[in-house]
């Protein structure tokens, strides 16, 4: 996630997901853009750069997957408290403004019409439910829509390791770069990561997130996720399967490890699927 402007309550949320993780010694921050990845182009027209309202004005952006023509999966971090949006499916949305209305919508944006976050997200410990799915007021025809994980396929990938390809996915429209230099665009990017494991980490509890490899290091390596591509999908290998959407990372300059928050749970699935259509 990254912020547009951010409000008394968002900076509450977020203050209160700090000091729980400090206690947990760990700095895990929601809301991570693809850096030191490549230009995505048209590979993923599926995916979206969504921008949130609070309170009926912009406030935050992330990334997000149509798993239908009208159903977009995201992260439950950027859904949660939110009164509104948008989402754009331009690969380079930097160059189309402001003739495609960023951040506030018309143009080429399309609005939506119904907000869903998983029903027991709790803001204080957002990587335990961070699922969420946005309806759009209008369809987008593609030829090609996010399909969910068969249930227990990272667990499986986890604990065959030498005989199953770990590498996966990542794109969205995220920071892609924070240092030496800070370099936003709003572009979507990909990027290729390994799976480490499942057993959860710094206070994360196993079954609930998977952790991969992140930003390999100065431009040379093959990318990670940072702020901006929170709710983005983590693809299996070059598929359009949906493992996890990408939820926090160790380090707030997106290098290290990056969390996903899985989506091959039952649990899970069930609260999407009630909302396909």
């Amino acid at each position: 996630m990254e912020m547009v402007r951010i409000g008394a309550k968002k900076r509450t949320a977020l203050f209160a997901i700090l000091v729980t993780l400090i206690l947990l010694l760990v700095l895990a921050v929601p809301a991570l853009a693809v850096n030191f990845g490549e230009l995505d182009g048209d590979g993923h027209p599926h995916v979206g750069l969504l921008v949130f309202d609070v309170d009926g004005s912009p406030a935050w952006r992330c990334s997000g997957t149509l798993l239908s023509p009208t159903v977009m999966l995201t992260a439950g971090h950027c859904t949660y408290g939110t009164s509104g949006g948008r989402v754009w499916f331009e690969a380079d949305v930097d160059a189309g403004i402001p003739g495609n209305g960023y951040p506030g919508g018309g143009g080429t944006s399309i609005e939506f019409s119904e907000i869903h976050t998983h029903p027991q997200y709790v803001p204080g410990a957002f990587y335990l439910y961070d699922v969420g799915v946005v309806i759009l007021s209008q369809p987008v025809q593609t030829n090609t829509y996010g399909a969910l994980a068969d249930v227990g396929l990272l667990d499986g990938l986890a604990t065959k390791r030498g005989r199953q390809d770990l590498s996966f996915t990542v794109v969205g429209y995220g920071l892609q770069s924070v240092k030496p230099t800070l370099q936003a665009d709003r572009v979507r990017y990909r990027g290729a990561v390994t799976l480490i494991d499942v057993k959860g980490t710094a206070g994360i509890p196993a079954g609930t997130s998977a952790t991969f490899t992140n930003n390999p290091g100065k431009g040379n390596g093959q990318g990670g996720t940072c702020f901006g591509d929170s709710g983005g999908p983590i693809f299996y290998g070059d598929s359009n399967v949906v493992a996890a959407v990408t939820s926090y990372g160790l380090n707030a300059n997106c290098a290290g490890t990056g969390g996903g928050y899985r989506v091959d749970t039952a649990d899970d699935q069930a609260f999407i699927n009630q909302l396909l259509h």
